[in-house]
């Protein structure tokens, strides 16, 4: 079955984390309007570190309950991020090809998306649409579907506590350590 990915990521400490929600297309509208029926009123969208504890956990618990499945990729780094994201971002990848996933959404880091764009050219090589994935960078104030990939990657960064609150929706963690 074909599937979408959305996807951002968190930073703690030495550890770097992307979180990719998964979602059949065929729940894409349904998702969306839940996602947006979230937001308090003059909020353009959805992002953990901007939310107090109440509104965190009601956000968790009801990310928890939408018919879409999480996939966490983690490794850890010292000096530089990018290299654990990319590590991260590759595997997600050719996990996403392997399920014959059509469509990627990455949230926009704006200048620092070429780096994720030179994995997926490696990765895709030069024909990409002869792996029929296609992917983008876009704001996540224009894809509400990434604010699932930001509550569940802060959720997982927070601790214990923080992850049981979305275990219902976690289908793998892959430690690339």
């Amino acid at each position: 079955m074909t599937v979408h990915a959305f996807v951002d990521e968190s930073a703690r400490a030495d550890r770097y984390l992307i979180a990719a929600a998964i979602v059949d297309p065929a729940h894409v509208r349904r998702l969306r309007q839940a996602m947006r029926a979230l937001l308090m009123p003059k909020q353009r969208e959805l992002h953990c570190n901007h939310e107090k504890p109440v509104r965190r956990r009601q956000l968790a618990d009801s990310i928890a309950r939408l018919p879409v499945e999480v996939a966490f990729y983690t490794r850890s780094w010292h000096q530089h991020d990018e290299p654990a994201r990319q590590d991260c971002l590759d595997r997600l990848v050719r996990d996403l090809l392997a399920r014959q996933a059509h469509r990627l959404v990455i949230d926009t880091r704006n200048q620092r998306d070429i780096h994720d764009e030179r994995t997926m050219r490696r990765l895709l090589g030069p024909h990409p649409s002869g792996s029929k994935l296609v992917y983008e960078h876009v704001d996540s104030v224009c894809e509400p579907l990434l604010w699932i990939a930001d509550v569940a990657a802060w959720c997982f960064g927070a601790g214990r506590d923080w992850r049981k609150r979305i275990d219902p929706i976690v289908a793998t963690t892959t430690n690339l350590d």
